[in-house]
Order: C-alpha cells, then structure tokens, then sequence
C-alpha cells in the first residue's frame, strides 16, 4: 500500500452532498406524482419521510450513536424513493410499516449507512408487494383521467388515507384501474395479443412518456425521471455504466423477441417507459452501498438486472420485474467485486489478505 504525503484535496463530494443531490432529482417525478393523485401523494410522501426520520434518529439514539448523522440525507431519501414505490391507495398503516422496516432491517440492522447489502426503500417494497400483493397492486385513477374520488379535496383525502376507501362510501372498482403492465399480462392469459390489449387499454406512449399513466407515485412520467437521472450522471454522482446498461439490455431483449412473435411480447418502448424500470436504472441499481465498484463490473449488475425485469415480466407471476431484479442482483455483488474489481499489484486472488 502507498502513502501519499499531504496536503490533499478534497473532491468537494460528500455523502450528505450526494444524498441530498439525489433527493432533488426525484422532485420533478414527485412534484408530477402530487399532479396525478393530489393529496394522497402528499401524504404519503411526507408520512414515508418523516417516519424514516424519526425511526433513524430513534435507532441512532438507542445505540448511543451520534443523531445528527439524522441530517445527513440518506433517512429522507430512503423515505422519498420508498414513497415513489407505493400506490397512491396503499393504507396509511402499511406505509409506516414498511418506512419503519426499511431503516431497522433494511439498514440500521447490517450497520447502518454503507454496510446495507440490499437498498433499503426496494427491501421494505418487496416485502409490501409479497405480503399484501392486492393493496401492492390496487392503482389509483389519476385526475386527469376521470378519477371519481376529489383527491384534491384535503379532508377527502386524508379520510381516504387514514381509513380506505369504505370512510368515504367509495369502492375499489370506481377509484381504482389496472397498470399497463398488469393489464397487458392479463389479457395475455386470456389469449388476446399485445397489440389488442394496448388498444383496448388505450395506451399512449406520448402519456406514458410524459405521466398520464396509472401505477406507483414514481411511475407516472419517464420524463421526470430521466430529467434526474441525467441531471445526476452530468454532475457525476452516477455514473452512466448501471442506468445505461440496465436499460439498453432490456431494450435489446424485448426488440428481440418482439420481432420474433409481437403478438406474444410486448415491444421495447412499452417496457422502457411501463412500471418502475427507469426508477430502478437511475435511482436504485445505482446504489453505490449496494452496486458494483468497478465499471466493468457496474456493467455486469445492469445487465443482470435488465435480464431479470424482463424475465420476470414475461414469465413470471408478477407484472413488474424491476424491483426484484435489483434486490436479486444485489445478492451477486459480492460475486461480481470478486471477479472484475481490478487487482492489487502482488495480490493474487483467492490468497489470504
């Protein structure tokens, strides 16, 4: 090992720089999200926030840590990113749950900030969507598509939060509609082809592009999303390997076999802009806690994950593969670092350190 006298200087990076970078890239896709559900977006992301917050400073406090690392940005931004993965109709209860878990088990439990194997806020998704895939799955109306509840309405609202659907004498079936994902494999079993069921779903690339489409808060525009996601790689708090290759790999996946049966498999742009997957390429598998080191092998995880999201999506129960992917290439980490992360000079691999 080589030391290197000072004086050093400093990059100028710093984790609470980095954190708080992040969370102002994922404020045009909320800000599109209070747009498209009204104040239940406003309460669910202020809940999701404050809840991690507060169980991070309790967590902190309880292990005689000091609690200012509260502000440090990473607690906020876990709430944030967790909030942009729930429907807006998600019970309140469930939203506290999983907020509360994110930060006890999906982090404070490995060590806190830098020792979390998985990214917290999809840790804390995957169990919501797993345990109680019908609330994980029930998709608002946005309002510009004729929702019948007044979710611009405060009081309406907040019941509609605190005590579902049944406080303000509504139905599912009058708030709720199915995502374009979840429609498109649904009619697929019913025997109707891919082109049919974006027809009768009247799906529009142009709205799913801009946010006109129904699923997770974070899932309404792939235009604010992008917005961030590049805003971060220009200022290099990302870089581009994992969003680049994630997404170019289910985009070459899904070009492929929708040449070979496009009745069968939906196109490429349809699973680029659909669900969570340009959340996931730019905000989660990016997670340098959780991601590759090397560039070589950043590569190797966003293949992986853009495998995984289409696979999952095409053959596997669940209509959305983004998540999953990442949490599932999180585990093939320490795997990957093994095998690309470059030598050391006179380290042989496989030796004792």
């Amino acid at each position: 090992m080589i030391f290197l006298s000072s004086p050093h200087q400093h990059g100028g990076n710093s984790i609470q720089l980095t954190m708080y970078s992040v969370i102002i890239a994922l404020l045009p896709a909320a800000m599109v999200s209070v747009y498209l559900y009204g104040w239940l977006a406003v309460f669910l992301l202020s809940l999701c926030i404050g809840a991690c917050l507060l169980t991070e400073y309790m967590c902190l406090y309880w292990m005689g840590k000091n609690t200012n690392r509260v502000w440090d940005g990473s607690a906020a931004l876990t709430g944030l990113l967790l909030a942009l993965t729930l429907p807006a109709a998600i019970p309140a209860w469930m939203a506290l749950f999983a907020s509360i878990f994110a930060i006890v088990l999906g982090k404070q439990l490995y060590g806190g900030l830098g020792f979390n194997p998985f990214n917290p806020a999809l840790a804390a998704r995957v169990v919501l969507l797993i345990s109680f895939p019908l609330q994980m799955t029930t998709w608002l109306i946005p309002m510009h598509a004729g929702a019948t509840l007044e979710m611009y309405d405060f009081v309406t609202s907040l019941k509609f939060f605190l005590f579902g659907p049944d406080a303000i004498q509504q139905t599912w079936d009058a708030v709720s509609m199915a995502s374009p994902l979840g429609y498109v494999k649904t009619e697929l079993t019913q025997g109707v082809t891919v082109g049919e069921a974006l027809v009768n779903y009247n799906y529009s690339t142009l709205h799913a592009f801009i946010g006109r489409e129904a699923g997770s808060l974070g899932e309404g525009s792939a235009l604010a999303l992008l917005m961030g996601g590049i805003w971060l790689m220009a200022r290099h708090t990302i870089s581009w390997h994992i969003p680049v290759s994630y997404l170019a790999t289910v985009a070459l996946i899904a070009g492929l076999f929708n040449l070979i049966n496009p009745d069968l498999y939906a196109p490429p742009l349809f699973h680029l802009l659909a669900g969570g997957l340009i959340l996931c390429a730019f905000f989660m598998a990016t997670d340098p806690v959780s991601s590759p080191s090397s560039g070589i092998g950043k590569l190797v995880f966003g293949f992986g994950c853009g495998l995984l999201t289409w696979v999952i999506r095409t053959f596997g129960n669940y209509p959305e593969g983004a998540m999953f992917s990442v949490v599932l290439m999180n585990c093939a980490v320490p795997l990957i670092d093994y095998y690309v992360r470059p030598r050391v000079y006179g380290y042989k691999r496989g030796s004792k350190a």
